[in-house]
């Protein structure tokens, strides 16, 4: 059996930051792969953590995506980067030597990190925040993203995150973790943001390679409005995952990595520039406005493909929701739809729920323009 791509180092820039919502990088890549000798563009209007954005990468194609979360844009945005590791540290260390004139006195903060550990954070968040937007400076808010949470170091060495325990990929709730941290006397590590920093750069072996694509070619922008896709020539190939029916806590699962780019210390419960989850129709009415989107600036003989699931409680089905919003828009035709054959291995949006839920029911849908 091969090795899966998420553990080949040739890969890692692709892990740069943990995100609940990815597919496998061995889907857009084959994927992308049948199309390559023709040069498409490559659109994902669910860009998420790019994935996608990541594979046209590796294959030398142009892409572009789209979300609304600035949490996933600034990490696909990184995957276009090509940055010296070097230059990225360095920018580090000049952030840091500013004090933050910001700094949070929580008790979830003072119990997460230590306090020269929360200084260091304060000060790249307030200096990236402030700074000019570089390939450079892509790439450090992105894996400042990835280690601001996780797992406390389990032997020796240099920690991979800068808090105490914590998931990886989502954030949890502040009552709940200072609770859980006090019951366990949990500390958190006293580390230097640049060692973590550095740590997990020297893991990416492309960081500095060439990109055919810059970094604003992805936009924290809504799919479902027009005027998002801009005047850039349409796509040739579109593969995108877009959040399964009943899937609407992103904001509120992220909010330590939404207070680092720039949000507020307390959570925010508002599901604004989402996907409509009160009902079926709602739902498939949005979705068709992002393949209709899509299908109004899209060349000819364009592809769209998508893998799309439910998750047990939405009690929906993921093939009548997807086949209803092409549909809807009136631009494609479907082609064939198939069981994903990664979904188990993928750890798909169902997934991060919990420990014990079970895998999400993903199907890959294949469409051509009309």
């Amino acid at each position: 059996m091969s090795t899966a791509f998420a553990y080949k180092k040739e890969f890692a820039f692709n892990a740069i930051c943990p995100y609940y919502t990815m597919f496998p990088l061995e889907f857009p890549m084959h994927l992308l792969g049948k199309h390559r000798e023709d040069s498409p563009t490559i659109w994902d209007p669910f860009c998420g953590r790019g994935t996608t954005i990541y594979a046209a990468r590796k294959l030398g194609l142009r892409a572009y995506g789209l979300d609304t979360s600035p949490i996933a844009t600034a990490i696909a945005q990184a995957k276009l980067a090509s940055a010296e590791m070097k230059d990225v540290i360095a920018l580090a260390r000049k952030l840091i030597a500013k004090a933050p004139t910001d700094v949070p006195e929580s008790a979830f903060f003072r119990r997460a990190f230590s306090h020269s550990t929360l200084l260091e954070i304060c000060s790249l968040r307030e200096g990236l925040l402030k700074a000019k937007a570089t390939d450079e400076s892509a790439v450090l808010r992105a894996a400042t993203l990835g280690c601001l949470h996780g797992p406390l170091p389990s032997g020796g060495g240099t920690p991979s995150y800068f808090s105490n325990q914590m998931p990886r990929t989502f954030a949890s709730k502040p009552d709940y973790s200072v609770r859980y941290w006090r019951e366990h006397d949990l500390r958190p590590p006293k580390v230097s943001t640049v060692d973590v920093l550095t740590k997990k750069l020297e893991r990416i072996t492309d960081l500095n390679a060439k990109s055919p694509s810059r970094i604003q070619n992805v936009k924290c922008l809504d799919a479902r409005k027009a005027g998002s896709f801009g005047r850039v020539k349409g796509p040739t190939v579109t593969v995108t995952s877009p959040p399964y029916y009943g899937m609407r806590t992103y904001v509120q699962d992220q909010w330590l990595r939404m207070w680092f780019l720039g949000g507020t210390e307390e959570i925010n419960y508002s599901n604004q520039n989402q996907l409509c989850h009160t009902g079926h129709d709602r739902f498939i009415e949005d979705l068709a406005k992002v393949w209709s989107n899509i299908g109004r600036r899209a060349q000819n003989e364009a592809h769209l493909y998508i893998r799309f699931g439910s998750i047990s409680s939405s009690q929906s089905d993921a093939r009548e929701i997807l086949k209803a919003s092409l549909e809807e828009a009136g631009d494609w035709e479907l082609i064939s739809v198939r069981n994903a054959r990664t979904s188990h291995s993928g750890k798909r949006q169902a997934d991060y729920m919990g420990r014990d839920s079970d895998p999400a029911t993903e199907f890959d849908f294949h469409a051509i323009l009309n």
